[in-house]
């Protein structure tokens, strides 16, 4: 039998082999304490922080050392942890290997992964260690074992088998859209399977997401891909004018309109419309719309005749357009028509195991361009200013990113970003309106009456001003049953008509 122990690095074991009073750290303990044919640490550390360890660990043991660096965005991102472990032990297996996991070194989510191993995929003895009490043997009955078994585990080995049956890798369209996390995989690999049917596709996501990128991406894929891209942000377009910009009009439609003009479906015919913040679009012109998509033909302003255009439909909106329909903001028929195929952009709150990820290539490529145009020297990004961005909530998500680490890469002082540089890039985090409402402390001097009155006036007022004075609109809007209820309310707390 070929004894084999397995172990990540932990900081006791560093601090150990620096001459700190620390002992001699749990893998030197182990080792120590028993004996192993072989040893393979894995080491989340850069090499000039575990280099030394590995000299002096092999002073103690006569056992052939093997040392498995890994990246990792987060030492307690277990998917990550899970992919590591399961290749040193892949790499380690072997006719009569026996494998001995340490549990001791390195974080929890790096433990109980080597729980999870142990009772499935590659059983094994575990241990523990501590100065007190030694190395001892850790026995987990296997009912235990199975309640501890998270469903990580089975996506990870569904992952696996899916990479060995040499399934092919997603779209080449999809290769700008950085990513490593499973929600991006699974919102990319539903965008490939569609980009191939011509049907309307729905992006939902918060400002900041990369709803275009995705939408590009999906283009690219298409049937369409060497036909027209044509992307319109649509709260961008006056209210007046939208109906003339989306379908275009006829010489003297308007005051202004001096010549026809196609609109932006006419100029997109054969291939792809982007139509962004489609929330943003007044009633009037979502009717239009949904002709359009109906009947595939437009009608200019000013014209009698339609025109037949053939365009497939990508819309975006940071809003979520079925609450839009339940407000009556948007038309629910529209919202059928376009919700064929609906893409939701998780946040980058929720990218598991992305965020470093995007922080590492996006500053690769800003200071590429910021150097190769001459502005500013090679910056490297350092360990104290990665730990700041990593720290960060990002409330605009990639677009906040990518412009921070601009800031960074051209405020810096020298060569080297610091801590301070990525601090002083951040913006200040927009304040939750919410948690000031519903967050206040009771007590000294807290008035609920008075905070109700407030939220009151607050949305009485929006909505006289959006109904412009019509109070049987501006009831619709608070959800009253009549202006005569709106009346009163609107005498109750004060607002003025």
């Amino acid at each position: 039998m070929t004894a084999t122990l397995l172990a990540w690095i932990g900081a006791t074991d560093l601090k150990a082999a620096a001459g700190e009073t620390v002992g001699v750290g749990p893998i030197a303990n182990a080792l120590d304490s028993m004996v192993f044919d072989r040893v393979h640490i894995l080491s989340n550390y850069r090499a000039a922080e575990d280099s030394g360890f590995i000299k002096w660990i092999a002073k103690r043991t006569s056992a052939r050392i093997a040392i498995e660096r890994v990246t990792l965005t987060s030492p307690t991102d277990y998917e990550e942890i899970y992919n590591a472990a399961c290749a040193t032990c892949e790499r380690a297996s072997g006719k009569g290997v026996e494998f001995t996991f340490h549990l001791s070194p390195g974080t929890p989510a790096m433990a109980a992964v080597w729980i999870l191993l142990a009772k499935s995929r590659f059983p094994a003895r575990l241990i523990e260690s501590s100065p007190r009490h030694g190395v001892k043997r850790v026995k987990i009955p296997f009912e235990i074992a199975m309640e501890f078994v998270p469903q990580l585990l089975a996506e990870q080995d569904a992952r696996l088998r899916t990479q060995s049956a040499a399934h092919p890798p997603p779209a080449p369209e999809f290769a700008d859209i950085i990513h490593r996390g499973r929600e991006m995989s699974r919102l990319i690999g539903r965008a490939s399977r569609v980009a191939l049917h011509n049907v309307p596709v729905l992006i939902e996501g918060e400002s900041g997401t990369g709803k275009e990128l995705l939408a590009r991406a999906i283009h690219r894929a298409s049937p369409r891909r060497e036909r027209k891209l044509l992307a319109v942000n649509c709260g961008a377009i006056p209210r007046d004018l939208v109906e003339s910009e989306l379908f275009g009009h006829q010489k003297g439609a308007f005051t202004g309109a001096t010549a026809a003009r196609a609109g932006y479906f006419e100029d997109a015919h054969g291939g792809t419309l982007f139509l962004d913040e489609v929330g943003e679009l007044p009633l009037a012109a979502q009717v239009k719309l949904l002709r359009v998509l109906q009947d595939g033909e437009v009608v200019r302003v000013g014209a009698n005749r339609p025109v037949s255009v053939d365009v497939r439909i990508i819309a975006a909106t940071n809003r979520t357009l079925s609450d839009e329909v339940s407000a009556g903001t948007f038309r629910e028929d529209l919202f059928f028509r376009l919700a064929v195929a609906v893409l939701k952009v998780p946040p980058l709150r929720e990218r598991t195991g992305d965020l470093g990820l995007l922080i590492d290539r996006l500053f690769v490529t800003v200071s590429t361009e910021e150097a190769r145009a001459g502005t500013t020297p090679p910056r490297t990004l350092s360990a104290g200013a990665r730990s700041v961005l990593l720290g960060h909530p990002w409330p605009g998500n990639v677009r906040e990113l990518l412009n921070t680490l601009r800031r960074m890469v051209i405020w810096a002082d020298g060569p080297a970003i610091a801590a301070d540089d990525a601090r002083e890039a951040l913006l200040p985090l927009h304040r939750d309106r919410e948690a000031e409402t519903l967050g206040k402390a009771l007590g000294d001097g807290f008035e609920l009456p008075a905070l109700l009155d407030s939220v009151a006036r607050h949305y009485l007022t929006r909505a006289m001003k959006e109904a412009n004075g019509n109070k049987t609109r501006a009831a619709d809007l608070v959800g009253l049953p009549s202006y005569q209820t709106l009346s009163n309310w609107l005498q109750r707390y004060g607002v003025a008509t």
